[in-house]
């Protein structure tokens, strides 16, 4: 119950008052995402956090001059890799033997199929796949800063070419998804703070088949 309160407290806030979130909180915030869930366990993303002032002023103005990206704490940019390489897929793979100690034959044969078909694949099929991955990254995200009381606001509506030139991210071979400012409502010139919460009835959006 206190989750499901915590999700009804959170909307989209329109308006940010520029109060900077405790450090703890962003680390807790950070570990969510980091915990997701992704296919073949290969987390196929970054994610930028940007405090520099300067950096969310060059942003703003491609990100339709939303307020929020200038007055928020800390913008967070989930950035998907550009495709599947070999060497990214290995280093999964050889980080999971490590941590846990042992190399198992099926794990092993999982490698080779997924080197044998993701790193043939066209660029941007393999980017969408891995902004996917990020996507479910960033709604744990989203979750946690729910779950710590900290306002968040995803937002799609931005230059991801400018983004991605602007920090550089093309070059690291990776490419900008989607942006999370975290910070604080300013509830006097948030036009959506008082408005009620609107979703569909459970009955209209799931199907129970038994």
């Amino acid at each position: 119950m206190e989750l499901l309160d915590k999700l009804n407290w959170r909307y989209a806030a329109k308006a940010m008052n520029g109060d900077k979130v405790a450090e703890v909180k962003i680390e807790r915030i950070l570990e969510a995402a980091r915990l997701a869930p992704t296919s073949s366990g290969l987390q196929p993303f970054e994610i930028f956090v940007i405090k520099n002032q300067e950096v969310k002023e060059k942003i703003k103005p491609i990100a339709w001059n939303q307020s929020v990206v200038t007055d928020c704490s800390h913008l967070l940019v989930f950035a998907a890799w550009d495709t599947y390489t070999a060497d990214r897929i290995n280093y999964m793979f050889d980080l999971t033997n490590e941590i846990r100690g042992f190399k198992n034959e099926g794990w092993e044969n999982y490698r080779q199929m997924l080197l044998g078909s993701y790193p043939q694949k066209e660029e941007e099929e393999n980017f969408n796949h891995a902004a996917k991955q990020a996507y479910i990254a960033f709604s744990q995200a989203l979750i946690a800063a729910a779950f710590e009381g900290v306002d968040a606001t995803p937002l799609e509506g931005f230059d991801a070419a400018a983004v991605d030139e602007i920090l550089g991210l093309r070059e690291k071979g990776l490419r900008s998804a989607v942006l999370l400012p975290l910070g604080y409502r300013k509830e006097e010139e948030d036009w959506l703070v008082n408005l009620k919460k609107v979703r569909k009835p459970m009955t209209d959006l799931v199907t129970v088949i038994e």
